[in-house]
């Protein structure tokens, strides 16, 4: 019976252990728990995620503080179109964030940052190269360019001096989603390094419409694995979402995956962002306390526990203070559902808006509980105190029995 780690994922020069744990953000996964994973030989990510705001809380920078005192003349305004980001500090805090963990970096192994391009910023195209550069000025090993994917993203960074150093890797849910990504990088003459090829049972935001259940992992992947072999492209794919032990690893492994994307079983680790309050949430979660819903304002579909705060909250919108989701106009689908509920009720002190969340603050706040489809197994990993609560796991716990378990057993803590 094989193991995880009778495989290596090669990149470049680099043999790894073919474990990448995902890019799970606001700070959920954090510099320690990508670091961990780099330690123990495999790929760690850290998240670009609303990054002045991490910065706020890990850094004692004052950036939130800041633009919320630059616009607060705004704040009662529907229009936020003047709600601008400096670049200059978009890139400070992505340089303070990637070289601090870059810095703490030991092992063998690599650590990437997620790019979530869905954080339009009221900016979409200068924000996003900004994040990118400042990253690879800073000596991030690898960029893994998710949530949103734009075509263009290879071209806002050609130009840069390590442009062909650091691995680039894309996520895809689809053989057409790649095919597009390939033909518009193509002038750029740099193919992706890798591609995350992420099924629907995958937490968070979803590659797929409502109709999510009639796709499966495994179908997506031998489809995109073959048409590469047909076009003879030699990218590895790392299949992602649903791989809950070592021995689902192993199955993709043996049907030619370079590597796996995990990231549910290290939500309730002590190295993973999530207040330990939060992750007793997870482990407790029953299968039907999940699900896919559309309250994300960035029209994408998203898997989350039904007990999340940010669930028919009606908070007022905070853009002068965050504003990641600002498209080029300084608009939100959250802004538009907020202010449609105020205007029918006047007289209420507090409105209730069920469609639609305001992901910055709860994201933020840690109020909106993104999950994997297997987050109710969470259970079965640990073992439960006296008081009723589960034991938070290590990373590196969990690390290793996905990298040496067999026959889909689950190692429990000791």
């Amino acid at each position: 019976m094989k193991r995880v780690d009778d495989f290596r994922l090669t990149l470049g020069k680099h043999e790894l252990v073919p474990i990448m744990v995902g890019g799970m953000g606001v700070d959920i996964s954090t510099a320690e728990l990508s670091l961990e994973a780099a330690r123990l030989g495999g790929i760690g990510h850290i998240s670009d995620a609303m990054l002045p705001t991490v910065s706020d809380r890990r850094y004692n920078t004052k950036y939130v503080k800041n633009k919320l005192q630059q616009y607060k003349f705004n704040v009662a305004n529907t229009d936020k179109s003047v709600v601008q980001f400096d670049l200059g500090l978009i890139a400070e805090a992505t340089a303070t964030h990637v070289r601090r963990t870059m810095e703490a970096k030991r092992g063998d192994g690599l650590i990437f940052i997620n790019c979530m391009e869905k954080l339009t910023m009221n900016s979409p195209k200068e924000t996003l190269r900004v994040r990118l550069k400042a990253a690879m000025d800073n000596g991030i090993d690898g960029i893994t360019l998710a949530a949103g994917l734009h075509l263009g993203s290879f071209g806002l960074i050609e130009d840069h001096p390590r442009f062909r150093d650091v691995r680039l890797g894309i996520i895809v849910s689809s053989l057409r989603a790649l095919q597009l990504f390939l033909k518009k990088s193509a002038r750029t003459g740099r193919m992706p390094d890798y591609v995350v090829v992420e099924g629907p049972l995958a937490g968070g935001h979803l590659g797929f419409g409502m109709d999510w259940p009639e796709y499966d992992l495994a179908t997506i992947f031998a489809e995109i694995r073959d048409w590469l072999r047909e076009q003879q492209l030699d990218i590895p794919l790392i299949p992602a979402g649903g791989i809950f032990t070592g021995s689902d690893a192993v199955a993709f492994l043996e049907q030619g995956a370079a590597g796996v994307q995990v990231a549910t079983r290290f939500t309730v680790t002590t190295e993973c962002g999530l207040p330990p309050d939060v992750q007793q949430h997870y482990f407790k979660a029953d299968e039907d306390d999940i699900e896919v819903n559309q309250i994300s304002p960035t029209g994408y579909p998203m898997r989350m526990l039904k007990s999340s705060p940010a669930i028919g909250s009606g908070i007022r919108p905070n853009c002068e203070a965050y504003g990641y989701l600002l498209d080029a106009n300084g608009n939100c689908q959250y802004i538009e559902a907020y202010n449609r509920e105020v205007a029918a009720h006047p007289e209420a002190k507090k409105v209730k808006v069920s469609d639609k969340t305001c992901l910055c603050t709860h994201m933020r706040n840690f109020d909106c509980w993104t999950c994997g489809q297997f987050t109710y197994r969470l259970k079965d990993t640990s073992v439960r105190e006296e008081n009723g609560d589960y034991r938070i796991l290590s990373a590196e716990h969990v690390f290793r029995d996905y990298q040496f378990s067999t026959d889909g057993r689950i190692a429990l803590p000791t």
